[in-house]
């Protein structure tokens, strides 16, 4: 993973100088609103180099956003999404305006809460969602009913699920009555619903998903609905996955 990708396709590079999304960008190319070295270019997957050419949108030179990285508590309810057709509150409702444009690293469900992260860092957020990456990702769960030794099991050396089986994770118990169970489980892929998949393949609902961690960065005393940016000693801690 680098953090001086030099170059990209000219929607990206409109993205990553904090312009807009990379869908408001390709309108504007396409529009011809956007010229490289003085040139209207309307097509937003040639490439450029971010060193050294020269972006302008409506003869107003770009120039690269600061590279930000936050982590945010995100609350039960928030959609991932930047807008919604439905009007549903999405986590951007919880950032400030001096965030400029960034993005989720990947998703959690509506009804998942817990740790997210977000940045304009394009090649940070690839890498930690890449399946090759292997970023351990930690949650804790309550499910329906109580699990055996076996369930553990199960879910340690890994899933039959319909996309394929899964890697082996860590999976430990915390609690458990009669009624339900509480395991923390940690897996290394980013499947949709993937960890409430696991658990209704040996028969138990999950109940509640709060993800507390993305490999050593802990959620935290942070509170539901608040964000930070990440220290720099974190960021060493994700890129040295890369190292």
């Amino acid at each position: 993973m680098s953090r001086n990708k030099i170059k990209a396709t000219l929607d990206r590079a409109l993205s990553r100088f904090g312009f807009a999304s990379r869908t408001v960008a390709c309108t504007q190319i396409l529009k011809g609103s956007v010229s490289v070295n003085g040139r209207i270019e309307r097509n937003p997957e040639s490439w450029v180099d971010l060193r050294h050419d020269r972006i302008a949108v409506r003869k107003v030179p770009l120039k690269p956003a600061p590279l930000r990285y936050y982590v945010l508590n995100k609350p039960k309810g928030v959609i991932t999404s930047r807008r919604d057709k439905l009007g549903r509150k999405t986590v951007f409702h919880f950032l400030p305006d001096r965030c400029g444009h960034i993005s989720a690293v990947g998703r959690l469900d509506k009804n998942t809460s817990g740790l997210l992260l977000l940045t304009n860092d394009n090649s940070f957020a690839h890498f930690l969602t890449a399946p090759e990456s292997k970023v351990p990702k930690t949650y804790l769960t309550k499910v329906r009913g109580k699990l055996s030794q076996h369930d553990i099991e199960k879910l340690q050396k890994g899933i039959s699920l319909s996309d394929g089986p899964t890697l082996p994770s860590q999976a430990q118990m915390v609690r458990a009555s009669d009624r339900h169970s509480w395991v923390q489980i940690t897996i290394h892929e980013g499947r949709n619903r993937q960890v409430r998949r696991m658990f209704e393949a040996i028969d138990h609902i999950v109940l509640k998903l709060v993800r507390i961690q993305i490999g050593n960065l802990a959620l935290g005393d942070l509170k539901t609905g608040q964000m930070r940016e990440l220290t720099r000693a974190e960021l060493r801690d994700f890129f040295s996955y890369s190292a």
